[in-house]
């Protein structure tokens, strides 16, 4: 990876837009409410004019993924998905986060949600949620016993993987981009205001999940962990959703040419999208310190929030 990008930036400095023109661009500016992940559509409903399988319905969640971005939401709502008793939502829905699919109601949400059966529980996944400032009230306000999921990586990791998608996502649509430091660094210090970095900040976030649900009803999935034994916490998910142990090691198998497990049910075998684990740039060690520095202190205040410690401190 050390010439990745070397040779990136020089074609996006030879076709794209002058250093100037990219600050101009607001590439890395102040957290936005309404920045989905690139790689996921807003969620379409169903063909309205197929039948729905008899004895099922449309239902609002039973339990919602709330993020974090880049934390493996994807992965988890696949692998939930090999279980005979759950129903995912297929793609995101943006329902609690932006204001104007939430002006369009709960019937319009229900209608979004695929048709389940009565043994059944359905599930839908937002990264965004999790950073949003309206979602925890409104899900709330929805159902206050809902369960919720949220899975968490490093958070420097996380900040990193942020990036990766949004680069490569710029390039694809032939827009310009920066190279990481730049983002990280702004006139000597960190640059604490990058969209990527505040979504990092775990117990600002939590802080505000946890006044409206009690910490009971929030499972904190171990993203780093998924991605290297996947099963272990996926039978941690089945018990707090009080599903039946369903999922088994034989589920999934290590692809060697991608570098991650993938899933194998109801004998068909499908790896995450090719957008999925992507190779993440070298960071200047010196920038990656003072990332790791400045996100130590929450780090801490998160452990203390949710009573538990993680590899990354």
């Amino acid at each position: 990876m050390a010439s990745f990008l070397v040779s990136l930036l020089l074609l996006v400095l030879q076709t794209y837009a002058a250093p100037s023109e990219l600050i101009k661009a607001g590439f890395g500016s102040a957290l936005d409410s309404k920045d989905p992940d690139p790689v996921q559509p807003v969620n379409v409903s169903e063909d309205s004019t197929s039948s729905p399988p008899p004895g099922t319905s449309k239902r609002t969640p039973h339990s919602i993924i709330i993020g974090v971005r880049k934390g493996g939401t994807r992965a988890l709502l696949e692998m939930l998905d090999i279980h005979p008793e759950v129903a995912v939502a297929a793609t995101e829905v943006h329902f609690f986060d932006w204001d104007e699919n939430y002006a369009k109601g709960l019937e319009w949400y229900r209608d979004l949600m695929p048709y389940s059966y009565p043994h059944q529980i359905t599930i839908e996944k937002t990264p965004g949620y999790f950073t949003s400032p309206l979602a925890p009230e409104r899900i709330c306000a929805m159902n206050s016993s809902i369960k919720l999921l949220l899975i968490l990586r490093d958070p420097t990791e996380r900040v990193i993987s942020d990036y990766t998608q949004v680069y490569f996502n710029r390039l694809e649509n032939h827009k310009p981009v920066q190279a990481i430091e730049n983002l990280l660094v702004r006139n000597g210090a960190l640059n604490i205001r990058y969209k990527a970095i505040q979504r990092s900040l775990y117990d600002v976030h939590m802080r505000n999940w946890l006044k409206h649900f009690p910490l009971e009803q929030i499972h904190i999935v171990n993203g780093d962990a998924l991605i290297h034994d996947p099963l272990p916490e996926l039978q941690k998910v089945e018990r707090f959703l009080n599903l039946p142990p369903r999922i088994v090691s034989s589920n999934f198998y290590f692809n060697q040419t991608k570098g991650f497990y993938c899933i194998r049910s109801d004998g068909r075998e499908r790896c995450l999208h090719e957008s999925k684990g992507r190779p993440h740039p070298s960071v200047n060690s010196t920038v990656l310190q003072q990332l790791r520095s400045y996100l130590r202190e929450h780090n801490r205040n998160f452990f203390r929030m949710v009573k538990r410690t993680f590899s990354w401190q």
